[in-house]
């Protein structure tokens, strides 16, 4: 059956309230509502719609491009709340951070941040550049990204069988941020990433 057919609407004047989650993080990105046919919408589209009180029907990412793609909706208990588990593409907040809740948002995700920065670093590459970013370097030579991709992952193994774990910890930290920059040279990111882990699961 679905989900649109299985939830109440009349104890919030035709409204249930959705909370949406990023699928990958855990990260709460905003609370909204919506309405059956913001539902329905969003069950045969595969993206978020909601119902806003003073703008009525909305489609999340229509304008600015930040849909978020649906992964799961789950009703709650009373079947008048949502948990909406979405890969988005890109800030949920009209202030343009990732969650609404911008204390914690950034926080709960900071490599979505690392990944955007260097998506940021990509697309402001300029062929020839005086004096480009270690991260832009990194972009334009091959060699260079395979070769720290190689002492990286040779650092964090040396720290594990040494059983350093501060040591390990921030291995792994670089061996993350050079693998990112490696796949957004080929195009793809940490979103591509998730989509490939939740496949697993």
């Amino acid at each position: 059956m679905p989900l649109a057919d299985q939830l109440d609407y009349s104890r919030n004047a035709g409204l249930v309230t959705v909370v949406t989650q990023d699928a990958g993080t855990g990260a709460v990105l905003m609370v909204a509502y919506a309405d059956r046919e913001a539902i329905e919408r969003t069950e045969s589209t595969g993206e978020m719609h909601y119902r806003s009180r003073t703008r009525g029907a909305w489609h999340k990412g229509a304008t600015s491009g930040n849909v978020q793609r649906v992964v799961s909706l789950e009703a709650d208990c009373d079947a008048d709340a949502v948990l909406a588990r979405v890969i988005p593409a890109g800030p949920a907040c009209h202030n343009g951070t990732t969650s609404c809740f911008a204390g914690t948002g950034p926080a709960a995700d900071v490599l979505a941040v690392v990944d955007a920065t260097i998506r940021d670093r990509a697309t402001t590459l300029v062929d020839g550049e005086a004096a480009p970013t270690y991260t832009q370097r990194l972009l334009t030579d091959r060699n260079l990204r395979l070769k720290k991709i190689g002492e990286e992952a040779a650092e964090f193994v040396t720290a594990c069988a040494d059983g350093n774990a501060g040591r390990a910890t921030e291995e792994a930290a670089d061996l993350i941020y050079h693998a990112l920059v490696a796949l957004r040279a080929l195009g793809v990111g940490l979103d591509d990433v998730r989509v490939a882990l939740a496949a697993r699961r």
